[in-house]
């Protein structure tokens, strides 16, 4: 169990944890952006970036044999009235402004899709209901469609919204999915991962967000066989937030990885990252990490970066790994924390000694494991379907 690391401003600790870190940071920044696939040697499976993945499961996404399958993969978009909504070609200039790809699926994936989903809310606009983004992947039997995509979501200058990203069904997924805010605007991303069994499911996320303004992710990674996703933010202005939460069960032989790089690249910003996880089953593989990186013009950043998770059952493997790499003293604070842990005892004890039988102990240990980031997500329906989906979890192990 990793505990937790806070440094606060002027602290000369500040220096040691950037020297510790720095080794695993450079490794993963050492291939610098681009959207040409050829700037990204085929991965062999013993580079930083990609030393915990099961490269043998991923469809092909990362070597350049898979093709694109007609149909594999639909996209639907349901908006309150004001949303622009638009399917663009490659040559849209739009694209690509959050960020460019940093890994060779992330490359491939711009460089394959055909058409763009780009959905935009105008300035000062503030949404009642949410954006909704279903994306299914429809396979033949026998077989698994492959698909890249790429979603663009922008928001106006002080607009408001929320957008759920809900992929379903059984397809090779690879894509990048873009969030640009303008100044003062608010956006809340959920984005959930409850693909079935075979389901392969690769993208990076890049925010950029602008002054003042202010952005909340919330990631949900149930289903699929290889889920993983790398969630990127950068500053356009001073004064911007970031909030990154996730919560990801992990069954027997599924692998879940989540790659978290936080860039403060402008001065007085803030960022907040909380991902748990619950794993259960042989084979069970769960990945976090969590880069946060502080340039030497971000002066006064505010970061804090924490992840938790529960082994349920003998079998499971967690490999959780913060890094925080500093390059000034003038900030007003930085931390970051990793545990992992099986069932409290005590807890379950406790529970149990007041009547309660110990599958309904341990299903209340979980719920409430997991709670804090369920409240998180702000939508009632959402909410009920991700705790239905843990009690089926739960329910399938005892």
């Amino acid at each position: 169990m990793a505990e937790a690391q806070n440094i606060p401003a002027g602290s000369t600790t500040a220096g040691s944890i950037a020297v510790a870190a720095e080794s695993t940071v450079a490794t993963r920044m050492s291939a610098p952006p681009s959207y040409d696939v050829a700037d990204f040697p085929v991965p062999h499976g013993r580079e930083e970036e990609w030393r915990f993945t099961p490269l043998d499961r991923l469809a092909g996404l990362h070597d350049g044999s898979a093709v694109a399958t007609a149909g594999g993969v639909t996209v639907e978009v349901t908006a309150p009235e004001g949303v622009t909504v638009e399917t663009v070609g490659r040559e849209d200039t739009r694209l690509g402004k959050a960020g460019s790809p940093v890994d060779r699926v992330a490359a491939q994936a711009y460089s394959s899709f055909e058409k763009a989903t780009v959905v935009t809310v105008p300035k000062e606009a503030v949404l009642t209901e949410p954006i909704r983004i279903s994306v299914h992947g429809e396979s033949p039997e026998g077989q698994l469609a492959t698909a890249f995509g790429h979603h663009h979501i922008e928001l106006g200058a002080f607009a408001e919204a929320v957008v759920v990203i809900d992929h379903t069904g059984d397809a090779a997924l690879a894509a990048n999915v873009d969030y640009v805010l303008g100044d003062g605007a608010k956006l809340t991303v959920v984005a959930v991962q409850d693909w079935d069994d075979k389901a392969v499911h690769i993208a990076q996320h890049n925010a950029l967000v602008g002054r003042d303004a202010s952005f909340k992710s919330v990631v949900v990674t149930f289903g699929g066989d290889v889920v993983r996703l790398h969630p990127r933010v950068s500053y356009a202005g001073t004064g911007g937030e970031a909030e990154l939460f996730g919560l990801y069960f992990t069954d027997a032989g599924q692998h879940q990885e989540h790659r978290l790089l936080v860039t403060h690249n402008t001065p007085h910003c803030k960022s907040n990252v909380v991902y748990k996880g619950a794993l259960q089953g042989d084979d069970a593989h769960a990945v976090w990490i969590g880069d946060v990186l502080i340039e030497a013009k971000a002066e006064g950043t505010d970061t804090y970066e924490m992840n938790r998770n529960l082994v349920l059952t003998d079998g499971a493997r967690v490999d959780s790994v913060p890094n925080l790499e500093i390059e000034t003293g003038e900030i007003v604070g930085a931390g970051h924390a990793s545990a992992t842990g099986r069932f409290d005892d005590e807890q379950l004890f406790y529970l149990m000694a007041r009547g309660i039988p110990e599958v309904e102990a341990r299903r209340l240990v979980v719920r409430g494991f997991f709670a804090e980031l369920v409240q998180q997500i702000g939508l009632s329906d959402v909410e009920e379907r991700l705790i239905a989906k843990i009690e089926a979890e739960l329910e399938a192990s005892v």
